[in-house]
């Protein structure tokens, strides 16, 4: 039987369904079954593995699953954090593009605070008891680390801690607890790790190609695909404002028209700005089109 590749991903939870929406769209399906641990593709030698996010750093640096998608947040808190841990047995490939949030220090709206040094003496509440001290050795704050497992926001209410330090997203739950954000410790996003165990010529080439197609995903999702009319004389000046990837495509619009139409790659994050500035330059009959792939 020929080798498969093993990657771990998070049973439930927040990234759980954009992790598998991912690798569905770089071409993988997988047979996803309830209760069953491990679940098959067949159109790429992968079999999945769904576990509590926690366990995938510890898979992965064990051997047992090649690769894993993962928070950050996760990886700093149960290995790069822990000195029980040997941080060199896991490496981190690339950030994936969702997951966003950040670890944050918190407390009550009515306390008072100037600077770091307003935490000594006080009890700080959290899930990630590695990375709070790590923070606090680094700058130089002597605060007492009460770890709690869940509901960390409801500590300061309880009288419990003073403070917090726990995982933000919207600030939501920091709001309807009474609470403020002082500093951010660390930010996080889902990233791909992989074992640093020694594998196989098949396995190296396996994850190659998975992370290439990981990357066009990605890359198609920061683009859209930008078609235009011009003047034939704008075109230095259309090449500037479009942030494409490589030099547009450019046709006539006829044997001795003036104009010209374009073809371009440009990311999304630009894109209003781009528009309003390819309009302002001659660029007419604009047309946005999403990308599916981008394969460099």
């Amino acid at each position: 039987m020929s080798e498969r590749l093993k990657i771990a991903i998070q049973k439930s939870g927040r990234l759980a369904e954009k992790s598998i929406t991912l690798l569905m769209k770089c071409g993988l399906d997988f047979d996803l079954r309830k209760n069953h641990l491990i679940h098959e593709c067949k159109e790429f030698p992968i079999d999945l593995m769904l576990v509590r996010d926690d366990d995938i750093p510890e898979y992965v640096a064990d051997g047992v699953c090649h690769l894993g998608i993962v928070g950050e947040n996760i990886v700093e808190e149960k290995y790069l954090s822990n000195p029980a841990k040997n941080a060199d047995a896991i490496c981190s490939l690339m950030q994936l593009g969702f997951g966003s949030c950040h670890l944050s220090l918190a407390i009550p709206e009515s306390t008072n605070f100037s600077d770091l040094k307003s935490l000594n003496g006080q009890r700080i509440a959290t899930s990630y008891p590695f990375v709070l001290r790590r923070y606090l050795k680094q700058n130089k704050v002597d605060a007492k680390v009460i770890e709690l497992s869940g509901s960390v926001e409801i500590a300061p209410r309880l009288k419990i801690a003073d403070a917090i330090c726990d995982l933000v997203s919207s600030g939501e739950t920091l709001k309807a607890n009474g609470l403020k954000e002082i500093t951010t410790i660390l930010s996080s996003q889902a990233i791909l790790i992989r074992t640093t165990h020694h594998l196989s010529p098949t396995l190296g080439q396996d994850i190659e190609r998975l992370i290439q197609r990981i990357n066009g995903v990605i890359q198609a999702s920061q683009s859209k695909y930008i078609m235009m009319n011009a003047p034939r004389d704008a075109l230095s000046k259309i090449q500037k404002i479009i942030p494409g990837m490589e030099e547009p495509s450019v046709m006539s619009l006829g044997l001795h028209s003036e104009r010209i139409a374009i073809h371009a790659v440009a990311r999304e994050t630009l894109f209003w700005e781009t528009i309003e500035n390819l309009k302002a330059v001659g660029a007419t009959s604009i047309l946005v089109l999403p990308i599916e792939k981008v394969v460099s």
